[in-house]
């Protein structure tokens, strides 16, 4: 049991007063903001200091979840490899190591067939690039950004993270003499070679962290005199860019939370005379119409592709003739309601369609002249398959990942001429894992207008099944975005099933599990949804014998984060325990200061309460930080957060465990990694502690830590 006689830190009470629309807030934590200030270091290092005395008896247990997901992991291990000109590109892992190594081995003609590796032995012909560990050297945190060799295979550019602040810097190497260049670019996003491998496009960010401007550095100059390319000034839209398959174009693209625009600019004319190219806009922007581009070439006719939803709320697809994008369009996906069109890419003779359609997602490959699809079929109730991994313009093969919660990640090689699957790698576990003694189902739950609300649940099934008798249960949401939580397989899940433990996910609506309209539904003045829907899932959950609330924890990151500290106000009597990663918790705080990064954007996503009266007031029903109630039995509370974190500073979640606390919350905890950024912690050793630490605390607020 954990030792309730050890003292908490206790944050100083200094009132600064918020005042907007008429309406005063008085903040007693806003001081935590000053992330230099000694004190504020000191009160995160007492935190976390207090976590650790109050979870020392967990030291046993925490060690062995870690050595219980080393088990079933094989350590040493590679990727399948994918095929990119005339190299086959591959990773592999060490036992022992941290971080990937990335290699590739030397492609044989046609042979599309990727080599047959084998872990632990000699790959005949490798050639490391790029070993993470030896980059990850003497840093205590390190990320790997961009990865990109030259379509002739003679460079290399990668780049680097090292404190967890996602700003990269650029590096590149001669590959033929192994040769480090003299181009070195900082505080960078997205960079990838020109077709050539003479240039390096790449994007940097504004003082609000919004990637911003994109840039040509050509190889072998210096970057003070690299090219603007674009500069997108409107503080509401990101920027990225990437070249089409074809490697015709270069895509620039603009997105705000409801509303795009892309701009091509003709590699051929970047090469020729960079100096005078001038991006050219495919569809003007109009509020609320999202697009996306390809390109494709149909009976010889250079043709783009555009997936939109310009009065088509679940995305239509139409064919415009390159020449001419805003002229004549041909429809190749209508729009139907509730099949969510997710992805539409092209290649030299069909095009991949993804889609989202009852929930689940579905994979089709697509004739490029008449839009007929050919479903690709399989066989598990619930799942999720994905195409990736496919650079290619003209492979007869498209690889493919398939997953679901009891099927360990596959991938595979669609043929595409016969539809033939060919199993490139199954992910091996461990110690006998047998896919047939855990089961997985989809049940729904009534929210409180009606909507029926998806509840994903897994087992193992030696425990009985959901429902015949209360158990032990994890359950997850997030609800933000139009972010949809899948079906994937997890080892570290295995350690919580086998205890008896069952997993479920509440797809509440802001998600995009259940179409467009499901987003709509949990954003902006709809955004109570998100949380009222995964209470009525909790108490689904309970109503029907699957567990009590004194044996069910909830779990939720980022802006899930947000939806633990809303629930924890709205119905704290419904759970044991909580755990919020990077919790987006001081929302309207954020939300309500542009000169915070990532704010302006956001607008989109949760309304604009800095101008609007109404958004105000709306917010401040939900936000955690400001619905903090005294005198409530809060559930068990840990918070997990990162110093560096430039998404959702450590400041909220450090604000509101300290009003918690205040407010008589019995067991509330915080942990703050102070290397790290959004993702936590790096190295996969690493992940796996940190991991199994949460796993540790969500086990003894079950009572199965023993």
């Amino acid at each position: 049991m954990t030792d309730s006689s050890i003292r908490p830190p206790e944050a100083a009470r200094r009132i600064t007063t918020r005042t907007h629309h008429g309406d005063h807030f008085d903040d007693a934590y806003e001081w935590l903001r000053a992330k230099d200030d000694a004190e504020v270091i000191a009160h995160l290092e007492a935190e976390n200091a207090y976590a650790d005395a109050r979870t020392a008896h967990l030291a046993p247990l925490r060690e062995k979840l870690f050595q219980e997901v080393r088990s079933r992991v094989l350590e040493t291990d590679l990727s399948v490899p994918t095929r990119r000109g005339d190299w086959w590109f591959y990773s592999r892992t060490e036992e022992g190591a941290q971080y990937g190594i990335h290699c590739r081995t030397a492609a044989v003609d046609d042979d599309w067939t990727p080599p047959s590796l084998e872990p632990g032995v000699p790959v005949p012909g490798e050639e490391v690039l790029l070993d993470g560990n030896v980059e990850a050297e003497g840093h205590d945190f390190f990320s790997l950004g961009a990865f990109d060799a030259s379509d002739d295979g003679t460079r290399l550019l990668w780049s680097v993270d090292v404190d967890g602040s996602e700003l990269y810097t650029v590096h590149v190497r001669d590959l033929a003499t192994g040769e480090m260049l003299p181009d070195v670019i900082p505080d960078t996003g997205q960079a990838f070679f020109t077709p050539d491998g003479k240039a390096i496009v790449y994007t940097t960010r504004d003082e609000a962290w919004r990637p911003d401007t994109l840039w040509l550095h050509r190889i072998g100059t210096p970057v003070e005199s690299d090219l603007k390319l674009f500069h997108e000034a409107d503080e509401r839209f990101w920027m990225g860019a990437g070249i089409t398959r074809s490697r015709k174009y270069l895509v620039i693209g603009l997105g705000s939370k409801v509303t795009s625009e892309e701009l091509l600019v003709d590699l051929g004319e970047l090469g020729a005379d960079p100096g005078s190219v001038q991006p050219r806009m495919v569809w003007p922007r109009r509020d609320g119409v999202e697009y996306s581009v390809d390109h494709a070439v149909v009976d010889g006719e250079d043709r783009l592709l555009i997936l939109h939803n310009e009065d088509a709320l679940d995305f239509e697809l139409v064919s415009v003739a390159a020449s001419d994008p805003q002229g004549a369009r041909q429809v190749l996906q209508a729009h139907q309601p509730g099949r969510r069109i997710i992805d539409v890419d092209c290649f030299r003779d069909f095009a991949t369609f993804e889609y989202r359609s009852e929930g689940l997602v579905r994979a089709a490959i697509m004739d490029l002249a008449t839009g007929e699809l050919d479903e690709v079929d399989f066989d598990e109730p619930l799942f999720d398959a994905y195409f990736s991994g496919n650079p290619e313009w003209h492979s007869p093969f498209l690889r493919m990942t398939f997953t679901s919660f009891v099927t360990p990640s596959q991938v595979l090689d669609l043929e595409v001429a016969t539809g033939e699957k060919h199993l490139r790698k199954q992910m091996v576990v461990l110690g006998g894992y047998d896919a047939a003694d855990y089961g997985q189902r989809r049940v729904w739950a009534t929210a409180d207008d009606g909507a029926q609300v998806p509840i994903s649940l897994v087992w193992k099934r030696s425990f009985g099944d959901p429902g015949d008798e209360p158990r032990a249960l994890h359950l997850y949401g997030y609800g933000s975005y139009e972010h949809s939580i899948d079906p994937a397989f997890s080892t570290m899940r295995l350690s919580m099933l086998d205890r008896g433990v069952i997993f479920a996910v509440a797809h509440v609506r802001g998600g995009g599990e259940m179409g467009r309209d499901w987003y709509e539904k949990g954003k902006e003045l709809h955004k109570r949804n998100t949380f009222t829907d995964f209470v009525a899932c909790a108490r689904h959950l309970v109503d029907t014998g699957v567990t009590t609330p004194q044996r069910m924890v909830a779990e939720g990151g980022s802006a899930g984060g947000l939806l633990m500290g809303a629930v924890a106000n709205l119905a704290p009597e419904l759970f044991a325990g909580i755990l919020a990663g990077v919790p987006f918790v001081d929302a309207l705080t954020s939300i309500l200061d542009p000169s915070l990064p990532l704010t302006v954007v956001e607008w989109d996503e949760w309304g604009d309460p800095l101008h609007d009266p109404e958004v105000y007031a709306y917010m401040k029903t939900y936000t955690p930080y400001e619905n903090i109630r005294e005198g409530v039995a809060y559930p068990r509370i840990l918070a997990m957060t990162s110093l560096n974190d430039t998404r959702v500073l450590y400041v909220e979640p450090a604000k509101w465990v300290a009003a918690l606390r205040h407010a008589g919350a019995a067991d509330v905890m915080m942990k703050c990694e102070m290397s790290a950024g959004h993702g936590g912690v790096s190295g996969r050793y690493n992940a796996w502690r940190e991991r199994a630490f949460e796993l540790a605390w969500m086990l003894d607020v079950l009572g199965l830590a023993d």
